[in-house]
């Protein structure tokens, strides 16, 4: 059976984050291993850098060891105490593992203001000690478990190499995918959502993956008005042979609960395929028939075949009341118009305590599987149609974690619109095949 730390989830972010990012990967559990000083050593010692956490009633502390660990040899030692979701430190000295671990105390010429005996299951520090720990004045603490961790890099050559080829084999996909039934040349996305919800940026994202360097077509900013004021459809070049991609981004408006945002009408008018390229819109209304940017007549390639509702992470848990039924009461009326829909969760890299390793496996990462769940309690999402991405903002180079992130959320999208062309009425089908027919044979 696994070993498994005693550490929450949030307590072992703490430590991973305070001691640089490192990965915690567990050596020796005193309960399951045995409180006997030979076996700690044997499974601890030429390790590299280790964490050790001791956990007594009423605290959590421990020693960082910057060196690894060697027989008689010294290592730089930090001490911490873990008090909440506060974290304090003491640079200790350098102390041999021996001498750290109580092993001999007639041997070794043991200073006496930290010792850690897990013979005796107690923690033995100075006054001094414990007054830069900030813990109460008892010279001696009793353990009842302790484990030693190993820190490693989050990302280390392995997993780097797996992301790679996982970036390399999305791009291949997204490359030469083709819309359901060939009905279509482009699909056409809508990126929809609250305003500074990330929907101009994540167009810029993707355009970067493909250019393979960073890109600010589109302007974002982060007023509370928002910079989207026209209706925009992006196609993107490939910048490895110049071709355009199978799919187009639409950027729009913001959605707001109070004036300004983009009005109920003009998104209905935007999935018809009714509104050109750079309309302006009117906040107070809706586009009109006789506008010069109204298309009478638009046929499926102008349409909107997959809807991405855009939502920022960290907002979730403030939208309004009058958000919420807005949104709710669009996406009904996406149902009843067979429009299918996703959702794209934005500036999860900004949340407390995530780090780049956990960009790897995000929707596994405990605070934002618990955001993803608010969207499904909040809106009504199912979490399979909840994609999750980190947006380039302020970077200059691109990389290659973000990168999976948004290609998996691109590639989710046009997995959507599939779906809305395959359930296309079949009489609808069968006649835009005779009409692409008699296109490709110059008949039209």
């Amino acid at each position: 059976m696994a070993v498994t730390t005693r550490l929450t989830w949030l307590h072992e972010k703490i430590l991973q984050n305070h001691f640089g990012g490192k990965r915690l990967s567990l050596l020796y559990k005193g309960s399951v291993h045995g409180f006997r000083n030979g076996v700690l050593l044997d499974r601890c010692c030429n390790q590299g850098p280790t964490l050790t956490v001791i956990y007594s009633e009423d605290h959590i502390i421990g020693a960082y060891a910057e060196e690894s660990y060697q027989e008689e040899k010294y290592a730089s030692i930090i001490l911490f105490a873990l008090q909440e979701t506060k974290i304090s430190e003491w640079k200790l000295g350098l102390y041999t593992p021996e001498t750290l671990f109580c092993c001999d105390v007639t041997k070794y010429n043991s200073p006496t203001n930290f010792q850690i005996d897990g013979r005796n299951r107690k923690v033995i520090m100075d006054l001094k000690t414990m007054e830069n720990l900030g813990l109460a004045q008892n010279c001696t603490i009793s353990i009842q478990d302790y484990e030693v961790f190993r820190c490693e890099d989050s990302l280390d050559e392995r997993k780097i190499k797996g992301v790679i080829e996982l970036r390399k084999s999305l791009l291949s996909a997204l490359r030469t995918y083709e819309p359901y039934g060939s009905l279509v040349q482009q699909i056409r996305i809508l990126l929809l959502g609250p305003i500074g919800a990330g929907k101009s940026s994540f167009f810029n994202s993707v355009r970067s993956v493909f250019q393979g360097h960073v890109t600010h077509q589109a302007l974002v900013g982060t007023n509370t008005t928002g910079i989207s004021e026209k209706y925009r459809t992006y196609s993107i070049r490939d910048g490895k042979d110049g071709k355009y991609l199978p799919f187009i981004l639409c950027d729009s408006l913001g959605l707001s609960e109070k004036e300004g945002g983009l009005c109920r009408d003009d998104i209905f008018y935007i999935l018809n395929g009714n509104i050109r390229d750079r309309y302006q819109f009117n906040p107070m209304e809706s586009i009109k028939l006789n506008h010069h940017d109204y298309i009478d007549s638009p046929s499926l390639k102008d349409r909107i075949h997959c809807v991405a509702f855009v939502f920022d992470a960290s907002s979730i848990e403030y939208f309004s009341s009058q958000m919420i039924v807005k949104i709710k009461r669009i996406r009904r009326e996406l149902v009843n118009a067979g429009v299918v829909h996703v959702a794209l969760l934005t500036h999860v890299d900004s949340m407390d305590l995530i780090t780049k390793g956990d960009l790897i496996e995000i929707e596994r990462c405990v605070p934002v599987r618990s955001k993803l769940e608010e969207v499904q309690r909040k809106l009504g999402f199912a979490l399979s149609d909840i994609s999750v991405v980190s947006n380039y903002s302020s970077e200059w180079e691109l990389d290659p974690v973000k990168d999976v992130l948004i290609l998996s959320a691109l590639r989710r999208m046009l997995w959507a619109a599939d779906d809305f062309l395959e359930d296309l009425p079949l009489e609808q089908i069968g006649n835009l095949r005779e009409e692409i027919i008699n296109c490709a044979q110059g008949k039209k």
